[in-house]
């Protein structure tokens, strides 16, 4: 074997070293990735302890996501004093960070809840009476026939603005925005 087909030799001997080291670093990384994406999400988060509550009050732009779901501030749809009000109307949540959302009936009339952030968000499961729904899809809609709560746990994933209403209500004032930043 000459020199030059030594040098041949040894520079793709490197090369295959190389690509074994890189293939071996990404495989590694992806399956890190990956088991940090499992940690924290044992199914049944709904105890957890709340993190700080994204509002209008609060600074998204502050904040980043972490991997704990937060509360949002619980929605309320109607009361016994007004039947037509709600004691929130705009949210403002982060992109990609996990959330638990109470929306409640108080009213005592029949509520139909309707927003488009749940076909922009990775709905987890939804909870009522601590039983538990979980979907491979988004709901319709929450109909509350008579006073409740119901719990939604989602990921936000699309950054945007959202409208929540009670259609047949939203004249009355039952509507608002939901803000992914």
């Amino acid at each position: 074997m000459n020199q030059t087909d030594r040098k041949t030799a040894e520079g793709q001997e490197i090369m295959r070293k190389f690509r074994a080291t890189a293939f071996a670093a990404l495989v590694g990384m992806v399956l890190t990735q990956g088991q940090v994406w499992a940690q924290g999400d044992d199914g049944d988060d709904d105890d957890a302890a709340a993190g700080a509550a994204a509002s209008t009050e609060a600074s998204p732009q502050a904040e980043k996501a972490t991997r704990a779901s937060k509360d949002v501030p619980e929605l309320i749809l109607g009361s016994k004093q007004d039947q037509f009000t709600a004691n929130q109307k705009d949210f403002e949540l982060i992109a990609g960070q996990g959330y638990r959302w109470k929306i409640s009936a108080a009213g005592g009339l029949e509520y139909k809840f309707h927003t488009d952030l749940f076909r922009n968000v990775w709905n987890n499961q939804i909870v009522i009476n601590d039983l538990e729904v979980h979907m491979n899809g988004a709901p319709a809609w929450l109909e509350f026939d008579s006073d409740g709560t119901i719990q939604v746990q989602f990921t936000t994933v699309r950054p945007g603005i959202y409208t929540w209403s009670v259609p047949d209500l939203a004249d009355r004032g039952m509507k608002g925005t939901i803000t992914i930043k």
